[in-house]
């Protein structure tokens, strides 16, 4: 039996000039963090993982190589993100096939339009009875409208078996507290893993059984040392942790708009010289002087040293 609690970090896809997936780059940031001390695993093909745009083909090829890259004690989870069912239960089945130990189901953006909850239910069953094989919840922020599943229909998804831990992300403490205590009532087994970057140290606070995120690709070590610090009721070496993250996670995730946070991310990357280039598969066009200014400022107080090619 796998033990899916602790840290995993959210990887993202780098992607040569031309917008295919740079494989040789993919291999290294991979295996970098997989080899970080105190990392559970990976969460690969998440929205940092640009799971939106890629093929279902690019999406099955990234869980083989991930698999061929990390030691089979590092624990791979691989988002899906289908609008159609029935492609996401064929595309899931790939996924565990070719080395993914879960699934984490995210709600199609379409979703964001009208709440159905017999439609998020049956989908996440279909997906389930297929796979037979652990699967994790998304839970959107608050202000992703319906993709912010309601306490009733979060009871219901409770109720699928292979359901083993939720990556919470409303995006606001007071609803991940009331999320965490329905989980907790209904399925203590369920873990509920915190996902807002800019209030790890609250919700840590709260209870935790680790957390998927995408700042664990900058700085993995910070994140794993808050969140061992709360497990060892160290609040002091806690906030030292905090002060570290909230300045990157602020300028990535709490500035405006915050669709450009996977941009952000790769060009943080690039800047430490982690990756070539900071390219996405989307039209969207390179970041401003100003915004990468600020994440230049963001990495510096979190004690990282820029590549002197980008400085």
């Amino acid at each position: 039996m796998i033990n899916f609690n602790g840290i995993y970090a959210a990887t993202v896809v780098p992607m040569e000039q031309n917008g295919k997936i740079d494989k040789l780059v993919l291999i290294d940031h991979i295996e970098q963090l997989s080899n970080v001390e105190g990392m559970t695993g990976l969460l690969i093909n998440g929205h940092a993982g640009e799971n939106y745009i890629l093929d279902k083909d690019e999406q099955i090829e990234i869980v083989k190589i991930a698999r061929s890259v990390v030691s089979k004690d590092t624990v791979i989870v691989s988002g899906l993100n289908f609008e159609d069912s029935h492609i996401a239960t064929e595309v899931a089945e790939k996924m565990i096939n070719n080395g993914a130990d879960s699934i984490m189901i995210f709600p199609p953006f379409s979703w964001a339009l009208t709440y159905d909850e017999d439609l998020i239910y049956n989908h996440h069953k279909l997906i389930a009875e297929k796979i037979k094989s652990p699967i994790m919840l998304y839970q959107a922020s608050i202000n992703a409208g319906s993709m912010a599943y309601n306490l009733k229909t979060l009871e219901r998804l409770l109720t699928i078996p292979e359901v083993i831990a939720i990556k919470e992300g409303s995006w606001e403490t007071a609803r991940y507290d009331l999320n965490r205590r329905l989980v907790k009532k209904i399925r203590p087994d369920v873990s509920v893993m915190a996902s807002g970057d800019e209030h790890l140290l609250t919700c840590f606070m709260i209870g935790t059984e680790g957390s998927l995120v995408s700042l664990a690709i900058i700085i993995p070590e910070e994140i794993i040392g808050l969140y061992r610090s709360i497990l060892d009721n160290n609040l002091e070496a806690a906030v030292k942790y905090h002060n570290i993250i909230y300045p990157l996670a602020k300028s990535i995730y709490g500035t405006h708009p915050s669709g450009y946070a996977t941009a952000r991310l790769k060009t943080c990357l690039k800047l430490l010289g982690k990756i070539p280039r900071d390219k996405m598969r989307s039209a969207m066009e390179p970041l401003n002087n100003i915004e990468i200014e600020n994440l230049k400022k963001a990495i510096s107080l979190a004690g990282l040293k820029l590549n002197n090619y980008n400085n």
